[in-house]
């Protein structure tokens, strides 16, 4: 019989080294955007002052809820190139309803998110019935609302209800698109994280073959996604007509691009499964700050878009380096 003992170890607790790369890759966004200010504040004395902050919170409404719906659609597995001219689609026959057709102005702006609500629907529709990929079926769709909206308008501005232009107003000192802006996150984010439909976004984006099986009605699931994307796609075209007064033909033309830089920016992954709205938030920030650093420092709007496409080609690099990592 052994007469050995456990002794006691007299070795202190090794404390776990920081993980920098773990740290990087789950906030690298909110880290670029903060070294990103820092550098803003050096570079212009303006950058920090209260009226242009508001003019940044302002400017990141329309981008912010834009892409909570593009969020949706990518986590789910999706891409929707669509929002941006829905958003002008929206906006002006809401105007047309409260112009021509003669509608009270809370109708028309209820008219305006249903017709979101109905492109979204038809977008889903084609992608999970027609068996159209998502790219076709929202590129398909990017050009009917860019023309419905021409022959709309005729190709000239439409006055919005008043209903719409308080969407543009304040409340007391509080720009009301930030109030929207907040809303907007707080169901996003609560449909995303706390409810059922939101948990099927992430199954059907990370397998859609695996989430049929295990019973989920995935037809459904994509159509719903593409709905609720329309919707806030229509509530972002109403901000942005609510700020002008006005719905114009040509508005949010290449939104969807910032939009969907925003969400990959914000860490969600194109291939689907990923993603979550204060991600997408500070990915929209990162886009708007960017912008404004820039016109702060005179830099032309030529250049201002070559800026942006580099920060889109690296968020899409990142996405790939992620997956390769998660993958290996």
């Amino acid at each position: 019989m052994s007469t050995t003992t456990a002794t006691p170890s007299t070795e202190t607790p090794t404390r776990r080294s920081f993980d920098y790369k773990t740290f990087l890759a789950n906030n690298g966004a909110l880290v670029g955007l903060v070294v990103l200010c820092i550098a803003l504040v050096i570079a212009t004395p303006d950058f920090l002052t209260g009226q242009n902050l508001l003019n940044i919170g302002i400017q990141v409404s329309t981008v912010a809820v834009l892409a909570f719906g593009m969020t949706f659609v990518i986590v789910a597995g999706g891409i929707d190139l669509s929002v941006g001219a829905v958003a002008a689609l929206s906006a002006m026959a809401s105007g047309w309803f409260f112009i021509s057709a003669g509608l009270p102005g809370w109708m028309a702006l209820i008219a305006g998110l249903v017709v979101g609500l109905l492109a979204g629907v038809v977008n889903g529709a084609a992608n999970a019935y027609g068996k159209l990929p998502s790219f076709i079926a929202t590129l398909a769709m990017l050009s009917v609302a860019r023309g419905l909206t021409l022959v709309i308008s005729d190709g000239r501005p439409i006055k919005t209800a008043p209903e719409v232009s308080f969407l543009g107003g304040n409340i007391g000192p509080v720009p009301m698109p930030i109030v929207i802006l907040v809303l907007a996150a707080l169901v996003a984010s609560f449909i995303l994280n706390r409810t059922v439909l939101g948990r099927s976004m992430y199954a059907v984006g990370g397998n859609a073959e695996a989430a049929r099986l295990s019973g989920l009605p995935v037809k459904r699931i994509i159509v719903t996604v593409f709905a609720l994307a329309g919707v806030f796609a229509a509530l972002a075209g109403l901000l942005l007509a609510g700020r002008l007064d006005s719905a114009q033909p040509q508005a949010a033309a290449g939104y969807e691009l910032d939009a969907i830089a925003a969400v990959v920016i914000g860490g969600a992954s194109l291939s689907g499964g990923l993603g979550k709205i204060s991600g997408t938030f500070i990915g929209a920030l990162v886009l708007v700050v960017i912008r404004n650093g820039l016109n702060l420092l005179n830099v032309s709007s030529f250049w201002q878009q070559v800026v942006i496409g580099l920060v889109i080609a690296l968020a899409v690099g990142a996405d790939v380096l992620r997956r390769k990592t998660r993958n290996s």
